[in-house]
């Protein structure tokens, strides 16, 4: 099969030799255009994300193509190559098949069932395209991981539920308001944690949203990202009937939204749903705020529960998840296999219809014959040759599927001289 793939990714190189690879990759040339250019290298995929770089190749001669490959790589991180080998796995041939399927299918993700990685994926072949790096192989190759990435996320649950504490909030969020649809977000504190929820809640219908923190233009930042509005901090208690969702995340080492601020805000609200969430440790929010009606309050440890979970759930999906990629990789193996024998399967039929050609027009009383049975006599040397040929044939495309048929191929084309 002559493939190969080498990389690194979150679990075998830290950030900052990923973010050297990456940064190396943004000059004028595109990385494949200098892969394509060694001498064993016959198509190529470059895909580079911000959690793993990886080189796929099919070559003519593999131990010395990932010479080459291993040298691009070093280069283009400006590394040593023994901290560079610390970090590199290599797969070969079907293990380099399976290896790109489950990544793909998002099973290899550092979030397993993220969606992000496919449309990365896409993209890198989309390049891949444009460098015309690609040719019948990787195209059958990727396009069928596609496929698996799609299988993956109908016939499993891999894809559902939240993994992660801020889209765990929006999860909690639908169950309390059913819809999101048009409500207003106030977030307390500029924090990771919290832009990222807010981001999840907006994508979600979630309506406006205001942002309150104790440095202004950090908030005023924040409000432009989101096309929001920046309050200024000590004012954050006069927006709160306002808002339906509060996101707090602001480092402070007490309490910062109190119980009496709340029970305050929802008489103006005349009680309606306020949904409160507490991502920062220590925590912003007064517990005592959760006693209060119609107030649904989480903490991180609330929503780190449902992240554990619904992580369970996706363990076990992806048990699911790994059968449907050895389905897949064994019908790539087949495809594959069935490759070698096709030409001999070619060359054979051609060489029997050049002998049946020959002799119809070398039996001269041929053209005595009426039309209709000459075209009778023509049809039975056909169906004769046709039948010599369908046990052989079939034979071949079996043994391919099943075993290693060069043997067999090289028999028949020694023994029929094809």
């Amino acid at each position: 099969m002559h493939l190969v793939l080498l990389g690194m990714n979150h679990k075998t190189a830290p950030l900052d030799i990923r973010e050297r690879l990456q940064l190396a990759c943004g000059g004028t040339e595109h990385p494949l255009a200098e892969v394509m250019r060694l001498g064993p290298v016959r198509e190529a995929l470059y895909l580079a994300t911000c959690n793993r770089v990886e080189l796929l190749a099919r070559v003519t001669d593999s131990d010395q193509a990932i010479v080459g490959l291993k040298d691009f790589l070093f280069r283009q991180g400006n590394l040593e190559n023994a901290q560079m080998e610390r970090c590199l796995y290599l797969y070969r041939d079907l293990e380099a098949v399976r290896h790109l399927f489950r990544v793909t299918a998002s099973l290899d993700s550092m979030v397993m069932g993220e969606p992000q990685i496919l449309g990365q994926m896409k993209e890198a072949y989309r390049e891949a395209v444009e460098q015309r790096a690609t040719g019948a192989l990787l195209n059958r190759l990727v396009h069928q991981a596609f496929r698996v990435a799609k299988r993956v996320r109908t016939e499993t649950g891999i894809g559902g539920n939240a993994v992660s504490v801020s889209y765990a909030a929006v999860e909690l969020a639908k169950k309390i308001f059913g819809s999101l649809k048009g409500k207003t977000i106030l977030l307390i504190g500029a924090g990771e944690m919290s832009e990222l929820a807010a981001r999840h809640l907006l994508g979600n219908g979630a309506g406006r949203i205001l942002i309150a923190n104790r440095t202004l233009s950090r908030a005023e930042q924040l409000a432009a990202l989101f096309q929001g509005t920046a309050v200024a901090f000590e004012r954050f208690p006069e927006a709160l009937p306002e808002v339906d969702i509060v996101i707090t995340s602001t480092g402070a080492p007490g309490i910062v939204l109190t119980a009496e601020m709340v029970a305050a805000a929802l008489r103006r609200r005349r009680n309606r749903l306020l949904f409160l969430i507490d991502i920062a440790v220590p925590r912003d929010i007064d517990p005592a705020a959760g006693e209060i009606d119609n107030v649904y309050l989480y903490n991180i440890d609330h929503l780190q529960e449902v992240v554990d979970a619904n992580l369970e759930v996706r363990q076990t999906e992806a048990i699911k998840a790994e059968g449907l990629v050895m389905e897949e990789v064994t019908a790539f193996e087949g495809w594959f296999n069935s490759l070698e024998v096709v030409p001999t399967i070619v060359a054979l039929r051609q060489k029997a219809e050049g002998i049946l050609k020959g002799e119809l027009e070398r039996a001269s009383w041929l053209g005595t014959m009426r039309d209709e049975d000459r075209s009778r006599v023509e049809g039975l040397a056909r169906a004769v040759v046709n039948k010599i040929l369908h046990d052989p044939t079939t034979g071949l495309k079996e043994e391919s599927q099943e075993r290693d048929a060069l043997p067999l191929v090289a028999a028949i084309r020694r023994l029929f001289r094809l």
